[in-house]
């Protein structure tokens, strides 16, 4: 004769005990992931709405040892003052001048060409960076 069983062995085929830590550790988990996902996407709008104001040096002509034209093309919305800092370096890679460009037309494209004063012949401009007037660098 055989036996008949009436229930599952204990243990063997059930985890109610893991399923309850499983949920759990399923909720931690989603809610960190949520956290992370806020906070990165925060930082991005961030830096992303906190530059109103970009540029880019076209070409730049040394006219003299004194002096170098650099022709920058403007990126800023129309009711922003933006400002621009330019440096410019010898042939050591000493800087020779530095200076800060403001642009105040009611363009969101600008395209100017402007004079950057130096100490020395320059060989190399760099642009440092842009922002809004009034803002720190």
């Amino acid at each position: 004769m055989s036996a008949v069983r009436e229930g599952l062995p204990e243990g063997r085929y059930g985890r109610s005990a893991d399923e309850r830590a499983d949920r759990g550790l399923k909720i931690v988990g989603s809610v960190l992931g949520a956290g992370l996902l806020g906070v990165v996407g925060w930082i991005g709008w961030g830096y992303v709405a906190g530059h109103s104001v970009s540029a880019e040096v076209i070409k730049f002509k040394v006219v003299s040892d004194t002096a170098v034209d650099v022709h920058l093309e403007v990126r800023k919305e129309a009711s922003v003052t933006g400002v621009c800092t330019l440096s410019s370096q010898d042939e050591e890679h000493g800087e020779v001048g530095r200076a800060d460009f403001t642009f105040a037309q009611d363009d969101e494209r600008v395209d100017e060409v402007v004079t950057l004063k130096t100490t020395g012949r320059a060989t190399m401009i760099e642009l440092i960076g842009c922002r809004p007037a009034g803002s720190a660098n």
